[in-house]
C-alpha cells in the first residue's frame, strides 16, 4: 500500500541515537553507528522522531510500505517492558555497563549522570560539557515518576534540572545565555503534566528564541504513573 513514512538521510544522521528513543514505536534502530528504520510496520507515519533530530536528517515520503501494525507495536512493547521488569532499577546500556558488571559490593548501580552542578540555577552558563551536547531540562519530579530516567533520558545528555515553581530564577534568560555561549545541538524537556511544569517548556522556547540558535527542542510530558504524554 502506498502511505506516508519516515526516511532517514544516512549521510546527516550523526549516530546520536536521539530518533531511536524519541520512536515509542520502536521502529527506528540503530546501526553500525546510524539511525536506520528496522521495521516499516511498526512506523505510524506521524514522526514523532522528527523534532528529535539535531541533524535534521528525517522527512516523511509517501511510498509503497507495509501496512501499520499496531498490534505488532503493543507485543512488542509488552515483551520489551517484561524484560526490563526483570532487572533492578538502573541503567544498563552501552554508555552505562550492565548491571552486573558496573554493581558495587554495597548493591548499588551507578546512574548516566555526566554533569554537576545540575540545577539550572546552580549550573555555569559556559562550561565545556555544553558543547556540542544534547541537552536535558528537567523539571525536579520527572525522575521520582518515570523509572527508567537514566536509561530513557539522561544517558547520552547533559543534564539540568529545576522547578518553575519553587525557583525563583528567570530560566528563559539564563538558558538564553547558555545557549549563546555554547553549542547546543538539542533540547530535550521533561516535564510533569502538572500546569505549573508549562512554565519550564515556555522558558525553554522562550530562551532558544532569544539566542537567536535554530535547537531542535522536543517535549517529553510524564504523568505521576510514569507514562509519557506527549
Amino acid at each position: 500500500m502506498i502511505r506516508r513514512i519516515i526516511k532517514i538521510d544516512e549521510e546527516k544522521c550523526n549516530g546520536c541515537g536521539l530518533c531511536a528513543k524519541a520512536c515509542h514505536e520502536g521502529a527506528i534502530g540503530m546501526e553500525n553507528g546510524k539511525a536506520k528504520l528496522m521495521r516499516e510496520d511498526y512506523c505510524d507515519g506521524l514522526g514523532d522522531c522528527l523534532p528529535a533530530c539535531p541533524m535534521n536528517a528525517i522527512s516523511f515520503e509517501e511510498r509503497e510500505a507495509p501496512a501499520y501494525d499496531e498490534a505488532a507495536v503493543l507485543a512488542a512493547k509488552k515483551s520489551k517492558e517484561a524484560k526490563e521488569d526483570e532487572q533492578p532499577c538502573g541503567c544498563p546500556g552501552s554508555s552505562c555497563r550492565s548491571m552486573e558488571a558496573e554493581e558495587t559490593p554495597g548493591g548499588s548501580v551507578p546512574g548516566c549522570l555526566t554533569n554537576f552542578p545540575v540545577q539550572i540555577k546552580l549550573a555555569p552558563v559556559s562550561s565545556p560539557s555544553f558543547d556540542g551536547a544534547h541537552l536535558l531540562i528537567a523539571a525536579d519530579c520527572t525522575a521520582y515518576a518515570y523509572g527508567n530516567f537514566h536509561r530513557d533520558f539522561i544517558r547520552g545528555r547533559v543534564t539540568l534540572i529545576g522547578c518553575p515553581k519553587l525557583d525563583n530564577v528567570n530560566y528563559a534568560m539564563k538558558l538564553a545565555e547558555l545557549f549563546k555561549a555554547c553549542d547546543i545541538r538539542s533540547v530535550t524537556v521533561a516535564r510533569m503534566t502538572v500546569p505549573c511544569c508549562g512554565g519550564l517548556s515556555l522558558a525553554v522556547r522562550t530562551a532558544v528564541e532569544l539566542s537567536g540558535r535554530e535547537i531542535p527542542v522536543r517535549i517529553a510530558t510524564i504523568s505521576p504513573d510514569g507514562q509519557i504524554r506527549e
